[in-house]
């Protein structure tokens, strides 16, 4: 990665201020570039501006195709004047959903802010909008679609917007784990044995593809997310004697360590190495298999930046999410989901200082918010959400107009048939979707 002076999600520095560092030069270039790349018969190998070398897209991942060039030209100021305008020619056919990683310049138009379940539960909220407009990435707008009716249409305003910890999962190579684990512990996984218990219980964390959510409700499995990851395991330790973690193993490794499970009955399953490069033993004493996954912000954290962060003020309070190695999570004063992180910095007193290890744009808007306490993040090298960063105000101006385009040609007499699909429309297949929400209900009876 290449540090360069960059600003992220402003037109310019405060004045006075230091130049902001990011981890790749291409976050300062044209945002359209990098989506539609002709000539290639598959998505980039990066996924864009600000990946790691090892952040590679799947050949499964959406491509973006080049949106008009209007709208790469486009001025800001008239960019946003048409966001707002088109939303208010929808009204309430249309609800914006904006998760807390997204840049500030589309969060302006968010109807609702939250995380990834938060949003896709929002969406439940709203029976009035035919179009949920999902600025985030590409499972959650897929985690929307399983969640809302089936005559609503879930909106992703940059098709290429996906996550590198989901795709590090896919479900070619879940099921081949899956055969691997049945070969090595001489049963089915998932039948339960005269104790009732069953071989393995498959846990997926929300940050997952839909094809993994249903592979998990097809199997006795259920979802999790960061808020609540401690309530599923402990559901799945009661149906199994091991669980299968996916796809990040970090807050799997912290979520089971903080309820007592010894790291040497956790393994890591590397999907590249035979038998996840375990031994057959190694498998059956497991506890829980720890998929080999993370984020590619939150793995950039350390022990050191928390060793600076002390040492510059001794006052500072560390907070940091459970995507982050465990080293860190340890060395914290404290670790939760994006909405405890929220929650902590509210309940701050006036004067306190407090270092965040998240996604950078959500630490800005909690300084921004916060300006009687000093908030910092805590890695000095910015890294946003690189895939996060594709939702460009452009598109969801473009995407936006076009459903005011398409609701006039309705409202004008012309059938829906002839109208062609919904502009990056995010629909899952049926047989996927009822297994999917199988697993979603199951982690809803657990934490309502």
């Amino acid at each position: 990665m290449v540090s360069v002076a960059v600003t992220l999600g402003r037109s310019a520095p405060p004045a006075g201020a230091a130049p902001v560092s990011s981890c790749d030069t291409r976050l300062s270039s044209d945002p359209f570039t990098l989506d539609a790349m002709p000539g290639l018969p598959a998505p980039a190998p990066e996924y864009g501006p600000g990946a790691s070398d090892v952040d590679t897209a799947p050949p499964t991942t959406p491509v973006q195709e080049q949106i008009p060039a209007r709208y790469r030209r486009m001025a800001d100021d008239e960019v946003h004047e048409r966001i707002t305008a088109a939303k208010a020619a929808l009204g309430s056919a249309v609800v914006v959903l904006g998760h807390h990683y997204q840049r500030d310049e589309v969060i302006a138009h968010a109807d609702v802010t939250g995380d990834s379940f938060l949003l896709a539960r929002r969406s439940l909220e709203r029976p009035e909008a035919k179009y949920v407009v999902f600025c985030g990435v590409h499972f959650m707008a897929e985690t929307a679609d399983l969640l809302t009716r089936p005559d609503q249409a879930v909106v992703l305003p940059n098709l290429a917007a996906g996550c590198s910890m989901a795709d590090m999962a896919d479900l070619d190579a879940v099921e081949d784990c899956w055969a691997q684990l049945e070969q090595a512990l001489g049963r089915p996984l998932d039948v339960p044995g005269e104790d009732g218990l069953v071989e393995v219980v498959p846990v997926t964390y929300m940050n997952s593809s839909a094809a993994i959510k249903a592979f998990c409700g097809e199997h006795g499995g259920i979802v999790c997310t960061s808020s609540n990851a401690t309530a599923v395991l402990e559901w799945a330790f009661a149906r199994g004697r091991r669980v299968l973690f996916v796809p990040d193993q970090h807050l799997g490794r912290n979520t089971a360590k903080a309820m007592g499970v010894p790291a040497d009955l956790m393994p890591l399953w590397d999907p590249r190495k035979p038998m996840g490069g375990n031994s057959a033993q190694a498998l059956v004493d497991s506890r829980v298999l720890l998929w080999r996954g993370w984020c590619s912000v939150h793995q950039r954290f350390t022990t050191a930046q928390i060793d600076a962060a002390r040492a510059a003020d001794p006052s500072v309070e560390v907070v940091v999410h459970p995507e982050c190695p465990q080293a860190v999570v340890d060395a914290a004063d404290r670790a939760g989901s994006t909405e405890f992180i929220i929650r902590a910095v509210e309940a701050a007193p006036a004067g306190a200082s407090l270092a965040i290890g998240t996604e950078i744009n959500l630490v800005r808007r909690l300084a921004d918010a916060h300006p009687d306490k000093t908030i910092t993040c805590l890695d000095p090298v910015i890294c946003p959400c690189s895939t996060m960063y594709r939702i460009h105000p452009g598109y969801l101006a473009w995407v936006l107009e076009s459903l005011v385009e398409r609701e006039a040609a309705l409202a004008a007499g012309a059938p829906e048939s002839e109208l062609g699909p919904v502009v990056n429309r995010v629909a899952v297949d049926d047989a996927v979707a009822a297994a999917g929400r199988t697993a979603l209900e199951r982690m809803l009876s657990v934490v309502p």
